[in-house]
């Protein structure tokens, strides 16, 4: 077991959850948002690889464990409040289950702005 002392200072919610937002390491790119827990964050720190709680599933699932869609860490940061992570990762194929590179691909538009 990692012992780590910042995972003292982390507010999870009444889930016991954190959002997580996964990000590109090299570009910057914002890939997904998915949740963790205090178990798939030990995991995660514990392999390299990100590890998410599936709210619909209720379950552990590690990135790319059917797909090969893998993420490897390389950063963690929490958030001022303590209650939102960002881990920058390499990321291998897409991370979206869509195919997409990212999960955000869609945008909504914004009256008076010039559509392209």
């Amino acid at each position: 077991m990692v012992v780590n002392e910042d995972l003292k200072k982390l507010a999870f919610d009444k889930y016991e959850l954190l959002p997580t937002i996964v990000q590109d390491y090299q570009n910057g790119d914002v890939l997904m948002l998915a949740y963790m827990n205090r178990e798939s964050l030990q995991k995660t720190l514990e392999t390299g690889f990100t590890c998410f709680w599936s709210r619909s599933r209720q379950k552990l699932w590690q990135k790319g464990e059917t797909s090969g869609n893998t993420q490897t860490v390389k950063e963690i940061f929490y958030d001022c409040d303590a209650d939102t992570l960002l881990v920058k990762v390499l990321q291998k194929g897409p991370a979206c289950h869509t195919g997409s590179r990212s999960c955000f691909f869609r945008s909504i538009s914004l009256p008076g702005a010039p559509h392209g």
